[in-house]
């Protein structure tokens, strides 16, 4: 459950520099508010809809009520992070977060009581911060126990050695986890190469011997040292009260005594970087890639927007310049760019991703080139305006969501002021392409970067990071914006979710109109078409799947490149299938999503691009644990035959069908199968039902596939019970699976109780379930791991399956582990208050999931293929209310049994072999 941050985002996607456009909120009246503070309890500022608080010992206290959605986020940031830590006592601040699950003398069982309650929770570590958050169903008993449960385990958490010896090898286990990636191994050795003597050279991990041997006494004292309420901010966004929720903040957090301590300073700055560096690494794997990092200043600095820009331009897909230098001449088939530290001064990174068996070297070579020469070409208006239109958006949609906003925060918290959020997105408007090339010419210098080799030099060209302004400096201009009110309070209970909708039928086209005030008059759309039956699909699955993925490469209208602008400029996010837009946009953005759907031409570029990332991909995934055991499940339990779209295949087999697609078979399929045979279209948010009906009609009408639609039967078939295992040399952790089919379908009267039993198993209950509690919580053998029920709703297939990660050497005493809990659960049953538990966290988990209007419009796409409404949801909801232990009980022995589950083991067999060794001596 808990994550580690380490500053880096690595992804291969690009990814966007932090500019807020805009935000609307429902809120009290600070001012009014002001008038009746707890005593003691100051009111600092106020901007558009968020207000700050201090209480007299330190802690700041910022207040977001929203009232569109009935949930709450409750997040507190702590200013540190792993550039806090000292010799010998690297990833302590990540060990630390894991820590405070442990409990109190107060809250003995953390994880049992978000269980109960149903509350998504987690708590992250980066160079900077750590944060722990909780969202949930607002009420004012699981609000005032989520800031009493934070006050609490603030000052009293247990740190105690029990814990650490367990839950040192779980932290183990995630950066063995970490280890089998070839990104997250290159990014750690580039980080600890750029910098010499700054803690963010440390990945926030740590490094494994620091992990496995730090100190309880040593962990105590960063905890008593950093957490206390003078280090901390938190912060309630959502739907509550402001008078209740501050009398309960002081009441809870206000007791605590201010410290008399004081934070060591840190007086460590990083020398001016004299030369090129760089770092190979070499490992067994199946991808390449390149990364090269750049120094720059602090956050607050005026050139890490500009530099931010500057990464955009250079490397988001469709429009950057690398992806077009460089991926659509076929030299990597992907770029991508990230950044880390905020606080002082940290790096840009600019990478790509190279097809096994190609030059490396000459990729890197393009790169660079790409890069340092960008400050020789200003960026254009449209460059400009393009990042700065998809930031804004990006943002827009942030602070239009409370339980988003919450935990961003966390990031300009750690920076000085959460308002330097707001300053942020104002000046990032205003940069300009004098100040981008500027920056360039500045920092993207060859002694400026870390990348290959060091190569020494008499007339070095070095780069001076200046020192950023001063967090006053930066903020005396500043002038919030007025706040502005909009959105409905919605009840998301099934009734009224099938009270409030409008269903119709147009042609074979089934409808559902929610209307309904939004933060934003924000639109969710889901659309799912059926085309075709099993006959005329055969052989067509990898041919199928590429016509839907190049869907939005190109049209007759339209380039790739074009298209990516129109739905910008709709402020589109999501795909053509499943998006949000706005009640302005929206019927530009269907009469878009039609076009691009009838009018796809599929560009022979895109293709060959997408046949590259592909088979790059599929190759990648060769000798990794997870999908060498996963595809020999898919095969094992395989019911269909070869040519069914349905049908699982070896990694060759899947190879040498994408090898084998030709555009002009993609072409014919999109003539021969696309158009409403049988579909059905669900829209929630703020929109207008009639004129949304007549656009619908405009568009998809008369536009009918040439292939009739029959529903595919799904079959299961009996399967040998098999235990298989495969070596994946030089992986750090490993995989167990396993797996039994079931004859069920969700309509089954035993199938709540058999949830329900899942939920508690491993299927629902996280860090509390059966199976965690003994791997996770007990042991120390997984980071992660869990139990899955899958049935029809149809047709009678199903399956009950586990999964778990451990180091190899590990792998024994998991599978034993999980054995026997299996063995124990079936013997002696779940307990009256583990089923009270699940019902609690289990109904309101699923009335969570009402709250988001995507997952309404989805929800009502399936409800319209399956011929139910809400109305089934409620009925399952009462199903699962009703339940009593003897049942649930009676159906996990009836459907559940270890003889017939298949295991599948993938990992080191060289680690698992000499931890055997070293055992039986």
């Amino acid at each position: 459950m808990h994550s580690v941050r380490s500053g880096i985002q690595l992804s291969l996607k690009p990814v966007l520099r932090a500019l807020v456009l805009g935000g609307v909120f429902l809120f009290t009246a600070p001012l009014a508010l002001a008038d009746s503070l707890p005593k003691g309890v100051s009111q600092v500022s106020s901007v558009e809809g968020i207000t700050e608080y201090r209480l007299p010992n330190g802690l700041r206290v910022l207040l977001m009520p929203d009232a569109t959605k009935p949930t709450v986020t409750v997040n507190i940031t702590y200013l540190v992070g792993s550039r806090h830590e000292n010799y010998g006592e690297t990833g302590m601040a990540h060990l630390l977060e894991h820590m405070l699950f442990k409990g109190t003398p107060n809250n003995p069982k953390i994880t049992e009581e978000f269980n109960k309650r149903g509350m998504r929770m987690n708590g992250t570590t980066s160079l900077d911060r750590t944060n722990y958050f909780e969202l949930f169903q607002s009420s004012d008993d699981n609000l005032k126990w989520a800031l009493e449960l934070e006050a609490d385990r603030m000052v009293n958490s247990f740190i105690a050695k029990k814990d650490l010896d367990t839950e040192m090898s779980v932290v183990r286990n995630e950066y063995e986890g970490g280890e089998n990636s070839p990104g997250s191994v290159l990014m750690k050795r580039l980080q600890s190469v750029a910098y010499d003597w700054h803690n963010y050279g440390n990945s926030t991990i740590g490094n494994r011997s620091d992990i496995e041997n730090v100190k309880i006494e040593n962990l105590q004292a960063f905890y008593r040292n950093y957490y206390q309420p003078d280090n901390a901010v938190l912060m309630v966004a959502g739907k509550f009260e402001q008078e209740k929720v501050l009398q309960w903040i002081n009441a809870s957090f206000g007791k605590i005594a201010k410290p008399t301590r004081s934070l060591p300073q840190f007086w460590t700055v990083e020398p001016t970087q004299d030369g090129e560096r760089s770092v190979v690494v070499r490992r067994k794997g199946d991808v390449q890639l390149v990364m090269i990092a750049y120094k720059v200043p602090a956050g607050l600095h005026k050139d890490r927007d500009a530099l931010g820009l500057a990464n955009s331009i250079l490397t988001t897909a469709p429009h950057g310049r690398l992806h077009k230098q460089l991926v659509e001449t076929g030299k990597v088939v992907q770029v991508f760019s990230s950044s880390l530290g905020q606080v002082e001064p940290g790096i840009n990174v600019i990478g790509a991703v190279v097809k096994k068996g190609e030059s490396v070297e000459a990729a890197r070579d393009a790169l660079l080139a790409g890069i340092e020469d960008f400050k020789n070409s200003p960026p254009t208006k449209d460059e400009l305006d393009r990042q700065k239109r998809n930031n804004a958006n990006y943002y827009e949609k942030l602070l239009n969501n409370h339980e988003s906003i919450g935990i961003s925060m966390s990031e300009y918290i750690a920076m000085g002021d959460w308002r330097y959020l707001f300053k942020d997105r104002d000046d990032g408007d205003n940069v300009s392409a004098e100040q981008v090339t500027a920056a360039a010419k500045r920092y993207l210098v060859r002694d400026n970067r870390t990348v290959g080799m060091f190569i020494p030099e008499d007339n070095p060209q070095r780069a001076e990071v200046p020192a950023a302004p001063t967090m006053a400096e930066v903020m005396k201009d500043f002038k919030p914006k007025a706040a502005t009110l909009t959105g409905e309070a919605f009840d998301p209970a099934p009734a009224n979710i099938d009270k409030r909708t409008q269903l119709s039928t147009m042609g074979n086209l089934q409808l559902a109109l929610l209307p309904k005030k939004t933060r934003g008059e924000t639109v969710n759309v889901s659309l799912s078409l059926h085309w075709g039956d099993e006959k005329s699909l055969f052989k067509k699955g990898t041919i199928s799947g590429f016509a839907g993925s190049l869907l939005a490469t190109g049209t007759s209208k339209y380039s790739r490149a074009q298209l990516s602008d129109e739905m910008s400029k709709l402020k589109m996010s999501g795909g053509l299938y499943s998006f949000q837009t706005t009640r302005a946009n929206l019927p530009a953005a269907l009469e878009l999503v039609a076009h691009v759907l009838k009018e796809a031409n599929y560009p022979e570029t895109e293709f060959k691009q997408a046949l590259e990332r592909t088979l790059v991909a599929l190759e990648a995934s060769r000798n990794e644990p997870v999908a060498v055991a996963s595809r020999a499940v898919g095969l094992h339990f395989n019911s269909y035959p070869k040519g069914d779209m349905r049908a699982a295949v070896t990694l060759d087999e899947a190879l040498e069908e994408l090898r084998a697609v030709k555009l002009e078979d993609i072409k014919a399929f999109h003539q021969d199968f696309y158009g409403v045979s049988k579909g059905e279209l669900s829209i929630v948010g703020d929109f207008d039902v009639d004129s949304t009906k007549q656009i619908v009609s405009k568009v998809f009408d008369g536009w009918t596939s040439k292939a009739p639609y029959t529903r595919m039967v799904g079959k299961r078939s009996d399967v040998e019970v098999v235990r298989k295992t495969f070596n994946t040399p030089d992986k750090e952790s490993a995989i167990y699976l396993s797996r039994m089919n079931l004859s069920m379908r969700d309509d089954d009267a035993d199938f709540p109780a058999l949830r329900v039993a899942n939920y508690i198993f491993g299927g629902g209950a996280g860090l509390n379930s059966r199976l965690l509690e003994r791997i996770r919580q007990k042991e120390g053998l997984s980071y992660g791991g869990s139990s899955n029920l899958s049935v029809g709703e149809i047709d009678r297939i199903g399956s009950f399956s586990i999964n778990a990660t451990a180091a190899p050497q590990n792998l024994a005493k998991l599978e034993i582990a999980i054995k026997e809990e299996l063995e124990r659960a079936l013997k002696d049953g779940f307990t009256a208050e583990e089923l009270a538990k699940a019902k609690s966290g289990l109904l309101q988990q699923r009335l969570q999931a009402r709250t988001s209007d995507g997952a309404l419009a989805g929800g009502w796409n399936s409800n319209l293929y399956l011929n139910r409404n809400w109305g089934w949801s409620q009925a399952m909801d009462d199903k699962i209310q009703a339940l009593t232990v003897e049942q649930v009980n009676e159906a996990f022995r009836r459907y559940i049994d270890p003889a017939k589950m298949s295991i599948f083991i993938a990992g080191d067999e060289a680690k698992a072999k000499a931890a055997a060794t070293a055992a039986a001596k």
